[in-house]
């Protein structure tokens, strides 16, 4: 019947499912590899390949959801078996581990059951397939515990006892892999050495524990203070513990994870810098500010209490912190790194991602709580976000503060310094940002692209690094006829460029004008009946018209504004030629290197300084240091010049001249008779002399030494001067 009218509607489904669930089991299979389970993935050109470190293209990247790493298709093999997989098995063999101890220890007989034959439970027809069937199973069962070779080695005419030592060596398998789990939940626990440091935080962290400064203090010292002055301080309190965590952050970044990353992944410390940048520089400055903070909260405390406190003027302090040298600082430190948030982030998931030394040590640190809470990103992000966090807080304080004119004016005082820092770090962010940005513009430059310019000349990629990026973005650009070409834009600080992309690379826009404008005396003006149209018109001889559209009328508007505002603030060419020589472009180089080592210079003196300083102070508590003795710089070393001796040698010098002049001074006036100088006036003993010096009489003479280290001539006697030279 099937033959004559075909298949039943039923079995022509039902081969179908199998057809697909053959289907996919294949395709699994051949995803899947060593516990992988790949799939495609669309990558970037700079991720690297998990097993071989090397460049992935598109069409060849393969990754597996569980264990987060990234392969070449060719390397799936070679690649270990996923950790993830791993820890299923783990845990599954846990389970029925526990499952197979409960089985044992609930198999006790009770006065109400029948004891079953022995006969029933192991029959010699069935004793060898039962084993067999057992043996295939997986996990921590009853069976796969017992060795074969202790069960042939059993005596078949002693049944109980047979079963009773069957048991026995059950128990005691899973007694000794219960013990070698526990074992190993105890390693868990070891002390690492990142253990003192989170000890020392949390035992500095007990001052700033509770949530508010209501619930610090006592209830009763609560109730003596007006409402306005407990909202103070309550913003003061919380000024105080969200700075604490900020260098608790600052202190995990620099303990835990650089450590880490230096000692046991063994980085470079070029790559390790880019991921903490001015990390040292940040630690201090917000832990001097910290101190400073609990000091002011020390000197509020009530007689008698060591707890019950009240910090009755802030406003000093803030206006110090963010003025002057301290506010320099923080604008350099922080722009520097806001500016290499992205791409410390970046690295830090790209060396993640390859190096399983890193892996283990962020597993190992991360099972604390305090750490899993501050990863290593988590720290980046905070430490960004810190100084916007101050403008709310002194906003608070100084809403809450009223009574105290001074203290409200130095708050406010506090406040506006504060903001422009932030928009100081903000524009200095910015700037760092477009300079990158220039940079990997430059980098995707076709080398061999150049374009000619209005009065002759040829502008090549080098030229773009001269010049500061102002702004970029996609513009449309309208030829001869009709046709739009897209074309990327740069406004430079004194030019337009005007860019073609074309296989991942950049070069200069070759149409039928120079893709190089001049901002010199550049004419912005938008077109009629056109609200997404304007026109550039060059103050080249003849001039030159561009004829551009943006995307909007407000992008529109944008781009005019920024143009125009770059063509005003736009150098002459007397000052900064459109085309440079080379070389002056080797006198600018050699320039910028000489900035660049006199910079590294002044910071290696003024740490220099530092460290003299930190040992005058230790030195001076020990002993009193000599007064006379101005020793800042010193030698120690042979083969530097020994300028103490040269020194100490021209001073002494110097005193024995000094007494010859005396002497010699005192013998001459002993000559000439004088009148007594006290019974005249100044201006009379002034006269005096000038008499003497008239008759001929040699007041001082002293012949100048050439190896002396000061010129002595024109000095005064001892009468006059009354006191030594120093």
């Amino acid at each position: 019947r099937n033959h004559i009218f075909g298949p039943l509607p039923g079995a022509k489904k039902e081969k179908e499912r199998l057809k697909e669930r053959e289907k996919e089991a294949r395709e699994r299979e051949a995803r899947s590899s060593n516990g992988h389970l790949f799939t495609s993935l669309t990558v970037s050109s700079t991720t690297l390949c998990s097993s071989c470190n090397r460049s992935i293209t598109a069409k060849e990247a393969l990754s597996c959801p569980g264990c987060n790493v990234t392969i070449h298709n060719r390397c799936r093999d070679s690649l270990a078996s996923c950790a993830k997989m791993k820890q299923k098995q783990h845990k599954l063999a846990i389970v029925r581990n526990s499952s197979a101890l409960q089985n044992v220890t609930m198999r006790a007989k009770t006065p109400m059951m029948k004891e079953r034959p022995n006969s029933a439970i192991y029959p010699s027809d069935l004793r060898q397939s039962l084993l067999g069937s057992r043996r295939v199973r997986s996990g921590l069962s009853l069976a796969k515990s017992v060795s074969t070779n202790n069960i042939a080695g059993l005596s078949l005419t002693d049944p109980s006892n047979c079963l009773r030592r069957i048991l026995s060596h059950s128990t005691e398998s899973l007694n000794f892999r219960n013990r070698t789990l526990s074992m190993e939940s105890l390693t868990d626990d070891v002390e690492w050495w990142w253990n003192p440091l989170l000890e020392q935080l949390q035992a500095e962290g007990v001052c700033v524990q509770a949530d508010s400064w209501s619930m610090a203090v006592d209830p009763n010292f609560l109730q003596t203070l007006h409402k306005d002055v407990i909202r103070q301080q309550d913003v003061i309190y919380e000024l105080i513990q969200t700075e604490f965590h900020h260098v608790r952050t600052l202190r995990i970044m620099e303990g835990v994870y650089r450590r880490g990353l230096q000692e046991e992944v063994m980085l470079e410390a070029g790559v390790v810098h880019s991921m903490f940048p001015c990390l040292d520089q940040l630690l201090e400055l917000h832990t001097n500010f910290l101190s400073q903070l609990l000091t002011r909260r020390k000197e509020g405390l009530a007689e008698g209490s060591s707890n019950n406190f009240t910090v009755r003027s802030i406003g000093d302090l803030l206006v110090r912190q963010f003025s002057g040298q301290c506010a320099e600082d923080m604008k350099k430190l922080y722009s520097e790194f806001c500016s290499r948030h992205p791409k410390a982030v970046k690295l830090y998931k790209e060396v993640l991602a390859r190096d399983r030394r890193l892996q283990q040590l962020i597993r190992r640190v991360c099972r604390g709580p305090l750490l899993r809470r501050h990863g290593v990103q988590e720290c980046i992000l905070l430490v960004t976000q810190r100084i916007t966090k101050y403008p709310v807080l002194i906003q608070r304080i100084l809403d809450n503060t009223k009574g105290n004119e001074q203290e409200s004016q130095a708050l406010r005082k506090a406040l506006q310094l504060l903001k422009d820092l932030i928009g100081s770090v903000d524009q200095k962010v910015l700037e760092l940002d477009r300079a990158r940005r220039l940079q990997e513009i430059q980098a995707r430059l076709d080398p061999r692209a150049q374009a000619e310019v209005q009065g002759g000349g040829v502008f090549r990629g080098g030229e773009l690094l001269r010049r500061r990026l102002v702004d970029e973005g996609p513009l449309l650009w309208k030829v001869q006829g009709s046709r739009m070409k897209d074309v990327q834009v740069l406004l430079m600080s004194d030019i337009l460029v005007f860019l073609q992309e074309k296989d991942q690379k950049y070069t200069f826009a070759s149409l039928d004008k120079s893709p190089v404008v001049s901002l010199t005396n550049l004419i912005v003006r938008d077109i009629a009946n056109q609200e997404r149209g304007m026109y550039l018109i060059s103050a080249a001889t003849p001039p030159v018209m561009y004829e551009l559209y943006a995307s909007t009328k407000d992008d529109r508007r944008s781009w005019m504004t920024r143009i125009q505002k770059a063509a005003l603030s736009c150098p002459s060419r007397d000052e900064f030629p459109l085309i440079e020589t080379e070389d002056k472009a080797l006198l600018r180089r050699l320039r910028a290197d000489i900035q660049q080592k006199d910079r590294e210079v002044l910071e290696l003196l003024q740490e220099r300084v530092t460290l003299f300083s930190d040992l005058v102070e230790a030195t001076g508590r020990e002993e009193e240091v000599n007064a006379s003795l101005r020793n800042l710089f010193r030698a120690d070393t042979p083969h530097a010049p020994q300028a103490e001796p040269i020194l100490v040698a021209a001073i002494a010098e110097g005193e024995t001249n000094e007494d010859d002049v005396k002497r010699r001074g005192s013998k001459e006036l002993e000559l000439r008779p004088l009148a007594p100088l006290a019974s005249q006036e100044p201006d009379d003993q002034l006269d005096g002399l000038l008499e003497g010096n008239e008759e001929g009489v040699e007041v001082m003479k002293v012949s100048p030494r050439s190896d002396s280290p000061r010129d002595l001539q024109d000095i005064p006697e001892e009468s006059e001067c009354g006191t030594e030279p120093s």
